[in-house]
């Protein structure tokens, strides 16, 4: 499997718990009351899968192979994807403060529970659509086959450092518990 086709393929996991947590915070908005079970789990997806395994693999390994190939690391799309993975880190950190908040008995932490939810959703699908339809077709021209079976190899070897042996597959045991919950 080439590298950009595994990033492209967490994507659509990622997607998938971007529209679950949608749903939430738009049924949160109508009087929906918040599950602190599944909402501990989303925001463990984010960190654990989305920033600790999938940006990971971006800083660690994937952006250094394209700035070896060319493709600058200031001023262009990496310096681009680097940023918003910073601004995605604060909408987390803003989004776990108000959680740890609303569990400690502030009902009114309910409102940065749904703005910070809604500011990482929009971040999150604007970041991804500019990787899969510029960053990673750019990728695509400069790594030969060769090039990306070595990445994805390398990619595997750090998900395992990362998260941990078959943690990926009980993150997508996950999605598709909460998918069967949210997005009926």
């Amino acid at each position: 499997m080439k590298a950009t086709q595994q990033l492209k393929d967490e994507h659509e996991g990622i997607k998938l718990m971007l529209n679950i947590m949608e749903k939430i915070y738009t049924g949160i908005e109508t009087g929906d009351e918040l599950n602190i079970v599944h909402f501990e789990k989303i925001i463990d997806f984010i960190r654990g899968f989305a920033d600790k395994c999938h940006h990971g693999k971006e800083e660690d390994i994937f952006f250094p192979a394209l700035v070896d190939h060319g493709i600058p690391n200031e001023g262009g799309p990496i310096a681009v994807m680097l940023y918003e993975h910073q601004v995605g880190r604060g909408h987390i950190k803003s989004l776990s403060n108000a959680f740890e908040e609303f569990k400690g008995g502030n009902k009114s932490a309910i409102s940065n529970i749904i703005s910070s939810s809604r500011n990482y959703v929009q971040l999150l699908r604007n970041h991804i659509e500019k990787e899969n339809n510029i960053l990673f077709m750019m990728a695509d021209k400069v790594l030969n086959e060769e090039e990306q079976s070595k990445i994805y190899n390398a990619f595997e070897k750090l998900e395992i450092e990362k998260i941990g042996i078959g943690k990926h597959e009980e993150y997508h045991h996950l999605l598709n518990e909460l998918k069967s919950i949210y997005l009926k």
